[in-house]
């Protein structure tokens, strides 16, 4: 079984890219809510409370819901 690497254990580089790709879910995210709730029930396809939930998916829910998600 692998190791768990702790915050000290990972280099300047390791802990940039923790905390870009943090960034980057947690950006993605907020962008994604914040749509969705300006949204009119219309121009969303399916329900708004499973694309929310959809959204926490690490980056991959809320690329979903740009991709998919939103009738244009």
């Amino acid at each position: 079984m692998a190791k768990k690497l702790k915050w000290n254990d990972l280099g300047t580089g390791g802990r940039i890219l923790v905390v870009l790709t943090a960034g980057l879910q947690f950006g993605l995210l907020g962008a994604a809510w914040t749509d969705l709730a300006r949204r009119r029930e219309s121009e969303v396809n399916g329900p708004r409370w499973a694309w929310a939930l959809a959204a926490l998916v690490n980056v991959v829910g809320p690329i979903a819901y740009f991709a998919r998600g939103r009738r244009h």
